[in-house]
């Protein structure tokens, strides 16, 4: 959720101070259970309302959207947001639409359960740990090239996992990686890197999907 150039002092530029801040990193960190919802549950979850996943996917994107939409025009930032999200799109917003692009394209395996998540669960499980761990290292030592070795090392971690439980390819776990870590690194307010974690690694699976 940091972008080097609006946020040095995180915890002092959330709404909320400190606890502000915990509250802005567990709900980053609680995001894991969106895919694990979708790939094990999601299925008989949106049966029970008439829907298939992927429009229940689009459905709550696009009702979170609107929400930010009418937040943004009321200049409304609550607790954990940052000063700045009052007249800019919102981390949230950002996470919720980068989360919902991923699971509605991420290739799957063609089975139903958690193998099926193969792809999605990396990526969004990178955008979930990798982003608080780095911006917790960064704010804690103000040392970029520290936070992104131990960017890399949990990517990996989690990247390397999925190959052990979910069968991601081990080529995919190796080349993608470092793209979840580069996906918090540029420097702009166009883009939120919770969109950025996403979609560097996501855009670089589409490229090399033909060789795996």
């Amino acid at each position: 959720m940091e972008n080097y150039d609006v946020n040095v002092d995180h915890a002092k530029h959330s709404i909320g101070g400190d606890f502000g801040h915990t509250i802005r990193r567990l709900t980053h960190i609680s995001m894991v259970v969106i895919p694990l919802l979708y790939y094990i549950h999601g299925e008989s979850i949106s049966s029970k309302l008439n829907m298939t996943q992927q429009e229940l996917v689009s459905l709550i994107c696009v009702s979170i959207l609107t929400v930010e939409g009418l937040r943004l025009k009321m200049g409304v930032v609550i607790i954990g947001q940052r000063e700045y999200e009052s007249n800019q799109i919102s981390a949230l917003a950002w996470g919720t639409l980068s989360v919902s692009i991923a699971l509605l394209v991420s290739p799957t395996n063609g089975n139903q359960g958690l193998n099926s998540g193969l792809y999605g669960i990396p990526i969004i499980f990178g955008l979930c740990v990798v982003d608080p761990v780095m911006g917790e290292v960064k704010r804690r030592t103000e040392g970029l090239k520290v936070a992104v070795i131990i960017g890399l090392a949990t990517s990996y971690c989690i990247w390397l996992g999925c190959w052990h439980y979910v069968d991601t390819p081990l080529i995919a776990s190796v080349v993608l990686a470092p793209m979840t870590v580069i996906g918090e690194l540029p420097r702009t307010k166009a883009i939120d890197d919770n969109a950025t974690m996403v979609f560097f690694p996501l855009m670089a699976l589409i490229l090399i999907l033909p060789w795996l």
